[in-house]
């Protein structure tokens, strides 16, 4: 399995997957051309090999791509059916053909080819959000962007993966001394807003096991983060938490919001 970021943060989301001949996309919240280009730069390529793309939820930098991929290109898309009722609403994405979209539940598996996909439920304000969990017949990946909270339901969910790209979205003291007008900083900070580099770095603490091939940090925000805060923030919880796991024993790895970030396979 191999996973690389095309792009990852408060801009703009997409993430691919690939697993043997599987190509999979999560999110289009970029442009076409900036998809396509990540795409052939990162594993040669194209939108046309794409098998599936799964959208977590309807806000546009998850989804701003999207209505231009489908009108040119025949992919099925993946999603809750009330992010699917809330992207069809979003004029700026353009007409789209609801047959291209298929229903899924959390909690409730569903394949796409060689990988075994469950979604599963996340804390944000959104119509029905998920995260996922992708398994093929070696590797596990979990891919969790955009939660306020985590929770026991969180942790059992990524329990034995391999490998997770996981929110490290915010310092809360740059949301908290910053610009942004309060009830954008009460939105962030909130149970269904983003998940904070300290929150990340305690959820790391709880999911590391002796299999972890590779952490990936995402959804860093351009005003309220730095890729480096965010990795040494991250590596600080991991080194104070209270059990046998070091911040030097697993690779962490800071995924771009401008460009394409390095291909991981494991």
């Amino acid at each position: 399995m191999n996973i690389t970021t095309i792009a990852s943060g408060s801009t703009g989301n997409c993430i691919y997957v690939g697993s043997g001949d599987t190509h999979i996309l999560i999110d289009a919240g970029i442009s076409k051309k900036r998809i396509e280009e990540g795409l052939m730069n990162s594993v040669g390529i194209s939108l046309k090999d794409i098998s599936a793309i799964l959208i977590t939820h309807e806000h546009i930098d998850h989804t701003n791509g999207l209505g231009v991929v489908l009108r040119k290109y025949d992919i099925p898309v993946y999603a809750t059916q009330e992010t699917v009722q809330e992207i069809l609403t979003i004029g700026s994405l353009g007409k789209m053909q609801s047959e291209h979209f298929n229903t899924i539940r959390p909690d409730e598996f569903f394949h796409v080819d060689d990988l075994r996909i469950k979604p599963f439920m996340i804390s944000h304000d959104a119509a029905n959000p998920v995260a996922f969990r992708l398994e093929d017949k070696d590797r596990t990946l979990a891919v969790l962007t955009d939660l306020g909270r985590y929770d026991d339901y969180i942790m059992e969910n990524i329990a034995g993966a391999d490998a997770i790209l996981l929110e490290a979205n915010h310092d809360v003291n740059m949301v908290q001394t910053g610009s942004y007008p309060y009830y954008l900083k009460q939105r962030i900070l909130s149970d269904k807003g983003h998940l904070s580099n300290e929150n990340a770095g305690k959820l790391l603490s709880g999911f590391l096991h002796d299999k972890v091939r590779h952490i990936v940090l995402g959804h860093l925000s351009r005003e309220n983060n730095y890729d480096m805060l965010a990795y040494e923030t991250v590596r600080t919880e991991i080194m104070s938490a209270d059990n046998e796991y070091k911040a030097d024993d697993f690779p962490i790895h800071i995924a771009k919001y401008n460009c394409v970030s390095e291909l991981i396979e494991f």
